[in-house]
């Protein structure tokens, strides 16, 4: 695929994302209203499940690249707390006021991993560990978010065929999702990128960049507790579900380059975000550029690290 190839697929993925976000925040409503679930619950336990980031994960670790694998959920819980939220509160601001026990969850959801990982080894006891967490976290975000909770607008009631709207919505974000990886990394491949600074960065934020749009349709829509649900939702599943899974499936063994600066950052970049929802009680245009310049000084040290 050229370059110019790899643009229109970037922007043919880029229009299918924000369609199939719409649809799906449609048949998320719908779904939570027929059985009497929260939608931010819903949000919580299936935004963050994404088998594309979890097969990437495997994938690279099984053929020797534990580096990008380990990037797939490592730059991908930095890129949801700085780049998804960042970038979030430029389009959609919102104003919310964060449960504290929402925001410990979310801030304490990478620590387990952290400290499995910073020797530079994930066996698989450890990885069996982290599903076990992740379940543990996810029932405490779902429980702990009750107080995001908004009032359901009628026109949720005129909602029809949820639960397709909601499984072609899953099945569009992931094939836009796709579409969105494959024009990124045919560039990124010709400029010869090294395997971790690669899984850190352009393949974290290629295989994640329709969480984007969970976030900001429904904070367009009022609904922001379902943005921020998905956000720490995925925050849980990448750094406790997915890791497992990647260390039971084969154990994981990291360079320095990981546990000195990706593992630190992806851990630490939660607790910034939630500090900062606590502290202002808003994800407005001021705190989105904020946190969008937190990224790009972490894709800007990434670059530094791997040279």
């Amino acid at each position: 695929m050229s370059g110019a190839e790899g643009v229109a697929v970037l922007v043919v993925g880029l229009g299918v994302v924000v369609f199939a976000a719409d649809m799906f925040v449609d048949g998320l409503l719908g779904i939570a209203l027929a059985l009497g679930i929260a939608p931010f619950v819903l949000s919580v336990a299936l935004s963050g499940f994404e088998t594309e980031n979890l097969a990437a994960g495997i994938a690279a670790n099984a053929k020797g690249l534990p580096g990008a694998a380990a990037g797939t959920f490592l730059g991908g819980v930095t890129f949801l707390a700085f780049g998804v939220a960042g970038l979030g509160g430029l389009i959609a601001p919102i104003r919310v006021e964060l449960p504290i026990r929402f925001a410990v969850w979310t801030a304490i959801a990478p620590l387990p991993l952290f400290a499995f990982a910073v020797d530079g080894h994930i066996s698989r006891l450890e990885g069996g560990v982290l599903v076990v967490w992740a379940v543990v976290a996810l029932v405490g975000l779902a429980r702990s978010g009750r107080d995001l909770l908004v009032p359901e607008d009628d026109d949720d009631e005129h909602v029809r065929r949820p639960g397709v709207k909601l499984l072609a919505g899953l099945a569009l974000l992931t094939g836009g999702g796709w579409l969105i990886g494959q024009g990124l990394r045919t560039t990124v491949r010709q400029l010869g990128v090294p395997q971790t600074l690669l899984g850190n960065t352009a393949l974290a934020a290629t295989v994640e960049a329709e969480e984007l749009a969970r976030f900001a349709v429904p904070a367009r829509r009022g609904r922001p507790e379902i943005g921020l649900g998905s956000i720490a939702g995925t925050v849980v599943h990448f750094a406790a579900l997915n890791a497992g899974i990647i260390a039971i499936v084969k154990p994981l063994i990291l360079g320095s380059d990981t546990t000195r600066f990706y593992l630190p950052v992806a851990c630490a970049s939660p607790a910034i975000l939630a500090a900062v929802l606590v502290v202002r009680k808003q994800l407005g245009r001021r705190e989105g550029a904020a946190l969008t310049g937190l990224y790009v000084a972490y894709v800007a040290a990434a670059i530094a690290v791997s040279t």
